[in-house]
């Protein structure tokens, strides 16, 4: 019944049975006849248990791991930052201390050129001398390029805030182009609308230098066609948008197409209805928000270099680079600039068309300050000539409204009234009907040149008018070689005047054609007559611990009669100002071994405060104050440096080598004209 009684199986069972009889026992042995299952529940829960627990452990292990290893690249990405920063300050420095350094004897060379240029030179010594100082002029600026980056990415690049014509130096930027536009016979023109305030408050050597650059680009890349300048206030240009009808694509400067300007501003902030147009509305308001825009007719910028246009010494193609050379961190300097003077920069391009490069600037109406501010003289001010001219009519004959417009501007400048028409027949009826005097009349090239048979008709007509003295007659150029002379007009030839127009240049032209006398000698011999009264006599000490520059100050200094002396430290500047001294002025070097120019003048300035303290007026022949004028020589002009020069007791500062222009200004604040 129980099966075997073998207990050999591991699973062999015996159980005690109780039936109630004491004296009988029973016993129940029982097997199974298969195995147990395994407890795979049990032991599948126990792996997955166990190996939870080894992933937990694996995943608490990697992430401490990996906690260690983040802090660690962390640590080396910290050190790492330093030394890039620590690099960049220091390669910042280097090339403000290298341009520094290379530019202080090329100061010394330039002044030597320009002292030489004053001896006796045949015709191609002159040039050689002239070639060697353009190519000086080039060096520094280039110099002073790299001297900017380097000051933008070191933090130090700050603005003045002086009083300027923004006309004047539009006058003068366009002198030091005339000659290239003429060679490559490229129509250059400037234009500043007359609401733009005659005085402004800014930094004028910056905003120069942001036009100096878009036009250089401009020139280098523009073979024909013309470079148009243009200056609004950003009012007029958002007010003109919604009336402004579809302009023709040739209603240019020169004829030719040109990029539409409107898509190099379509970003900025100064156009849409955040911007600060409230600004404008109100007259009181002081600030000034220009929008200048550079248009050219050049080669363009490739479609794939334009995303990185304004990226330092970034060149757009080597081939273009190589034919037009440059260092290309002009634009991202300028970019950086008129982020200064809180405006934005744009542009638009189209290869083979032209480029035409638009920013913004804020600054000050200068006309309520201009007796609280230092004045940035001009050397191109027509004021004296205007005068001459009062109440004169002038007629422009060119079928370009916008040349004529161009040419109107420049010649009301001077004060003369303009009438403008489109043909000589048109000018012709507008001279005969007597309705208006016209003493002098402009005629584009392009009208002469067309009919040269219609041109004499029109100037043996405009003799025969019975309203006084006929019109005197000018021809508009673009070049002097180009203009045809064929015709025989006899004593009647028209006087040529070469563009670009600019108010001194026409000014002189018109002065000799008209017969008008000029009130004065040309600006910069009168500026060089004053310079010799006010200088005449006057012992002066430099301070400069470089031989070359001090000869140069010397030599410029002696040429208006100076009685100049030279020490090389700042030490002995202390010892030859020390009261009493026959000194009548001093100009210091700012950097110098053992003591730099602003320590000497404060030790000066301390020694002249114990004097004027502790001695009577009448120990030194009743000199009353002891206070030696020192100015600064730097070609640092940035404020900041003007600010040390003043807070260690500085009276101003002159550039190196010395300008007439520059060092009138300051010593005439010193001195009286004997």
């Amino acid at each position: 019944m129980y099966g075997s009684n073998e207990s050999g199986d591991f699973f062999y069972h015996v159980s005690t049975l109780n039936f109630g009889d004491p004296f009988r026992k029973h016993e129940m042995h029982c097997r199974f006849k298969q195995k147990p299952p395994w407890p795979w529940v049990a032991i599948t829960t126990s792996i997955g248990i166990l190996v939870i627990a080894l992933l937990v452990g694996y995943i608490f292990h990697a992430t401490v791991n990996r906690i260690a290893k983040v802090e660690d690249d962390y640590r080396e990405m910290m050190e790492l930052k330093k030394r890039a920063e620590a690099a960049d300050v220091a390669k910042s420095q280097f090339l403000a201390t290298v341009s520094h350094e290379i530019r202080t004897p090329m100061n010394g060379v330039l002044g030597m050129l320009h002292m030489l240029m004053d001896t006796d030179l045949d015709v191609t010594q002159q040039e050689y001398v002239r070639t060697a100082q353009e190519s000086g002029k080039a060096l520094v600026s280039l110099i002073n390029e790299v001297l900017d980056q380097a000051k933008i990415e070191f933090g130090k690049l700050e603005l003045e805030a002086v009083l300027f014509d923004i006309r004047a130096i539009l006058d003068d930027v366009l002198s030091l182009f005339s000659e290239k536009s003429q060679g490559k016979r490229v129509e250059l023109a400037v234009y500043v609308s007359d609401h733009v305030p005659e005085l402004l408050i800014g930094d004028p050597g910056r905003f120069r230098q942001i036009i100096t650059n878009l036009m250089g680009n401009s020139i280098k890349f523009t073979d024909k066609g013309h470079i148009f300048v243009t200056i609004h206030l950003v009012e007029e240009v958002v007010r003109s948008i919604e009336v402004d009808k579809e302009s023709n694509s040739e209603n240019t400067l020169s004829g030719s197409p040109v990029a539409d300007s409107r898509r190099s501003w379509e970003g900025f902030k100064a156009f849409s209805q955040e911007g600060p147009l409230g600004s404008f509305s109100s007259p009181s308001n002081d600030h000034v928000n220009l929008i200048v825009s550079v248009e050219d007719t050049g080669e363009g910028i490739p479609l794939e270099s334009q995303p990185l246009i304004f990226t330092p010494f970034m060149q757009v193609g080597s081939s273009i680079s190589r034919k037009h050379g440059g260092t290309g961190i002009g634009l991202s300097i300028s970019k950086c600039l008129v982020g200064l003077m809180n405006g934005e920069i744009g542009f638009v391009s189209i290869p083979k068309i032209g480029s035409t490069f638009t920013f913004t600037a804020v600054f000050t109406n200068g006309h309520r300050s201009s007796s609280e501010c230092k004045i940035q003289q001009i050397n191109n001010q027509p004021q004296s000539a205007s005068s001459e001219f009062e109440g004169m009519t002038a007629l422009i004959i060119d079928p370009r409204s916008v040349r004529a417009e161009v040419s109107g501007y420049h010649i009301q400048r001077l004060g003369i009234h303009v009438e403008m028409v489109s043909d000589l027949k048109q000018g012709l009826s507008t001279i005969s009907n007597g309705n208006v005097v016209v003493n002098m009349v402009l005629i584009e090239q392009e009208v002469w040149d067309r009919d040269l048979g219609l041109s004499s008709h029109f100037v043996n007509n405009t003799r025969r008018i019975d309203h006084g003295v006929p019109p005197k007659l000018f021809i508009l150029v673009n070049s002097s070689s180009s203009f045809k002379a064929s015709v025989n007009l006899g004593v009647h030839n028209p006087t040529v005047i070469t563009k670009p127009l600019r108010a001194s240049m026409l000014a002189a032209s018109l002065q000799r054609a008209m017969g008008v006398q000029n009130k004065g000698a040309p600006h910069r011999e009168l500026q060089s007559l004053s310079l010799r009264h006010l200088l005449r006599g006057r012992k002066i000490l430099i301070v400069d611990d470089n031989g070359v520059n001090r000869a140069v100050a010397a030599g410029a200094l002696k040429k208006y009669g100076a009685d100049v002396v030279c020490v090389s430290s700042g030490k002995d500047a202390i010892s030859s100002l020390k009261p009493p001294h026959q000194f009548d002025a001093c100009f210091m070097d700012i950097q110098m071994p053992e003591m730099d120019g602003f320590e000497a003048t404060k030790r000066i300035r301390e020694m002249e405060d114990s004097v004027n303290r502790e001695v009577s007026m009448d120990d030194f022949e009743n000199i009353t104050n002891w206070h030696v004028p020192i100015l600064a020589m730097t070609a640092d002009v940035i404020q900041a440096t003007h600010e040390e020069c003043l807070r260690c007791g500085m009276d101003g500062y002159v550039s190196k080598p010395f300008e007439a222009e520059q060092l009138y200004r300051e010593v005439s604040r010193f001195f009286q004209s004997s």
